[in-house]
């Protein structure tokens, strides 16, 4: 069969907006124009793409789902294909979809990005922040390209390179009777009040440190902002557990915290660089793997050992 690569755009705007007339007014068209392509295609492949629903919209089919995802990879090459087309001989062109687990991204991100525009300016980041969920989803659909994230419920789908181990950090107010410590014990804290950053995943992490300490946390607060966590703790509302530590003990509300190394060995969490394992990387994809595999390796900006947060020298040589 013949595939049109307007038709990949109209069935793939259909998917993204779960709607004909929104995707026929994001793409400037008629609604018959959309709609026309996607009987066409569906006649083409003898198979059902979406499921009409009176109403409410479209939603894909399991089948539609791995084409869309199959279209979406074809449409970055042909983005890619065009500008090259443009400017040969010119530097490498093109557009890349970056997912980046909510923490880690103001925490690495913005020297990321401005190094690497500096040394690949042809080339424009598109960055999208999200919780592990939300990132392996958009792995899995191909509306991300490659990822910044941890090492939780990766599935056999993805591939994954390690780009950092990073240790669980104690997070207490910058006047409390332990921010005084080089190294402190999550013992130090059992019976003070937990207050979880309560993401899905991450909640599970921190929860199977404090069974290997053998500790119940007494949970006094939740909440997917991990600077509202902060900010509490700098309130005196209880501690708290990170690893990609900001490197400034100032919280948004103009409280203080300090960051401590704890005595247990615990696990440390995995950041992981995540692309699709059955799908080839793009040329500007590769180049920004390879940029972020430097990037943490020893010389690299984030070298092992070269991120710990403010903290005095008795607790960074713990770290180290």
């Amino acid at each position: 069969m013949n595939v049109s690569l307007r038709a990949l755009r109209y069935v793939v705007a259909a998917a993204d907006c779960g709607n004909v007339t929104e995707a026929a007014r994001q793409l400037n068209v008629s609604q018959p124009s959309i709609s026309a392509a996607i009987a066409q295609t569906e006649a083409d492949l003898k198979l059902q793409l979406f499921v009409r629903h009176h109403a409410r919209g479209i939603s894909l089919t399991s089948a539609g789902q791995r084409y869309v995802n199959e279209a979406r990879h074809l449409l970055a090459h042909a983005r890619d294909f065009a500008q090259t087309a443009e400017a040969l001989g010119d530097s490498l062109r093109g557009e890349i979809a970056l997912g980046c687990f909510l923490t880690i991204a103001p925490r690495f991100m913005p020297a990321l990005l401005a190094r690497f525009a500096e040394v690949q300016p042809g080339i424009t980041v598109k960055l999208e922040e999200g919780d592990q969920r939300e990132i392996l989803d958009g792995l899995l659909s191909g509306r991300l390209e490659i990822a910044v994230s941890y090492g939780y419920a990766v599935p056999e789908e993805l591939s994954g390179e390690l780009l950092i181990d990073l240790p669980p950090l104690l997070v207490v107010a910058a006047d409390h009777p332990l921010a005084g410590k080089s190294v402190v014990s999550l013992q130090d804290v059992a019976d003070e009040p937990f207050l979880l950053y309560d993401l899905p995943h991450t909640r599970d992490y921190f929860f199977s440190l404090f069974d290997a300490a053998g500790i119940t946390p007494r949970i006094a607060y939740r909440s997917r902002s991990y600077e509202l966590i902060r900010g509490l703790v700098g309130q005196k509302r209880g501690y708290t557990l990170h690893n990609a530590s900001p490197r400034t003990t100032m919280a948004y509300d103009g409280s203080r915290v300090a960051v401590r190394p704890l005595k247990e060995r615990l696990p440390p969490v995995k950041v992981m660089r995540l692309t699709l394992r059955r799908q080839p990387m793009r040329p500007a994809v590769e180049v920004f793997a390879r940029f972020l595999s430097d990037a943490f390796s020893p010389g690299g900006m984030f070298a092992p050992g070269s991120i710990a947060p403010d903290m005095d020298d008795r607790s960074r040589d713990h770290l180290a």
